[in-house]
């Protein structure tokens, strides 16, 4: 009886919401201020499109990496402390940049960003979904979510306000503020019951183990086909929004014009998340996914197409409203798929796998840019990939609204 037991913090459900959120926040406004930094970048550097599609490239093998590692260091060790960590590594790792001479150092403290930033995303959502009741899961996992439209609200504020006036030094100067956030999270972000509750044996199974039993099969199927969205879904969403404030500049609008029509589009993903996260429980999340994923495919379509200011802010804020809504349902839906012991691993690792697309999303850009191919073509490249993923929702995705996890 002389064990001393350390108590958990006991958090409410808004209370976690939001301190989970504000690392969601700082991930996005990371993510945002890079898609404004390539276009300051290619002005102070002369960089080509293809080494811009090779920063956004390099960051998402970033990603790629941390989310299987830190998704599996989850599993192990718990979701709080992998939480903790990505924050600290991604906030760190954006402050050097400012410092950064060159090109080659760039890249390499953008991988390191990108493995703290993708390993946090899938951690999080499921550190969030183990631990509010099924009735509400799916919503307060989109509202999580929706911090990211704030994280890119934020993002565009500084690149509007600060990187004219003194540079995009000092913007990732800013994005080493969120490292003092973990002191908050030691003391304040309990851990996930279900974590605790599950057996140690389960917990010490090989990374081996854990990758195989994701394609048990009960669990196969799902992963397939969280795969194949992950990947259309990263894909697009990298590759189109990464180069939003290029692909307005390519179609004849000053950088500072650029910005400020950015800004406009990201203030529509606020309702996109809201209204998600409204329909996740009332229809369920296959709907919600097909519905937005289908409006996000006419929206980059009609985008692509755009020639005047109206319609580049019209079609971009449809963009941004169903591309984004569809991404909070999708985080709501990936921890549903698997049990406790390798819920976090398989999040993670579908993830991973989307980064892959986050990798060439942006790279195909830059190369078509340089062979002088349309951007509407390139959107048309994008609206087919993204079928793809709504396809594989329709015929093998399974409804998990109101499901209790194990």
């Amino acid at each position: 009886m002389g064990e001393i037991i350390q108590k958990q913090p006991v958090v409410s459900k808004n209370k976690l919401l939001f301190i989970a959120g504000l690392g969601w926040l700082f991930d996005a406004m990371d993510v945002g201020l890079l898609s404004f930094i390539l276009a300051a970048l290619k002005q102070d550097w002369g960089l080509s499109a293809t080494e811009l599609g090779w920063i956004g490239g390099v960051n998402s093998i970033g990603m790629a990496v941390g989310a299987f590692v830190f998704g599996v260091w989850a599993d192990k060790r718990g979701r709080k402390s992998a939480f903790m960590f990505t924050l600290l590594l991604f906030s760190l790792a954006s402050g050097l940049t400012a410092f950064a001479q060159g090109l080659v150092i760039f890249m390499i403290l953008r991988f390191f960003i990108g493995m703290g930033l993708g390993g946090e995303l899938p951690v999080a959502s499921t550190l969030v979904s183990e631990s509010v009741p099924a009735n509400e899961r799916g919503r307060i996992v989109v509202l999580l979510e929706s911090f990211w439209a704030f994280g890119w609200l934020a993002a565009a504020l500084i690149a509007y306000f600060v990187i004219p006036q003194w540079g995009w030094r000092a913007a990732m100067l800013l994005c080493a503020l969120p490292a003092l956030y973990t002191i908050y999270l030691r003391r304040n972000l309990p851990e996930s019951d279900h974590f605790e509750r599950i057996e140690s044996a389960d917990k010490k199974l090989s990374v081996m183990c854990k990758i195989q039993a994701l394609w048990a099969p009960e669990y196969r199927r799902s992963t397939i086909m969280l795969w194949i969205v992950w990947f259309t879904v990263v894909f697009s969403y990298y590759g189109m929004f990464l180069w939003l404030p290029s692909v307005v500049m390519m179609k004849g609008f000053s950088l500072i014009k650029s910005f400020e029509y950015v800004l406009v589009m990201t203030l529509a993903q606020l309702p996109g998340y809201f209204t998600a996260a409204w329909l996740i429980e009332k229809v369920g999340r296959r709907f919600v996914l097909v519905t937005y994923l289908s409006g996000t495919v006419v929206s980059a379509f009609f985008f692509g197409e755009a020639t005047s200011s109206m319609q580049l802010i019209a079609f971009g804020m449809l963009l941004s409203f169903f591309n984004l809504g569809a991404w909070g349902a999708l985080y709501a839906y990936t921890p549903e798929q698997y049990p406790t012991a390798i819920r976090a691993t398989g999040a993670g690792l579908a993830a991973s796998v989307g980064r892959i697309g986050g990798i060439l999303g942006p790279l195909m850009v830059g190369y078509f840019v340089a062979a002088n191919l349309s951007i509407s073509l390139i959107f048309i490249v994008f609206c087919l990939t993204i079928v793809l993923g709504i396809l594989a929702i329709i015929f093998l995705g399974r409804e998990t609204k109101m499901l209790d996890l194990t």
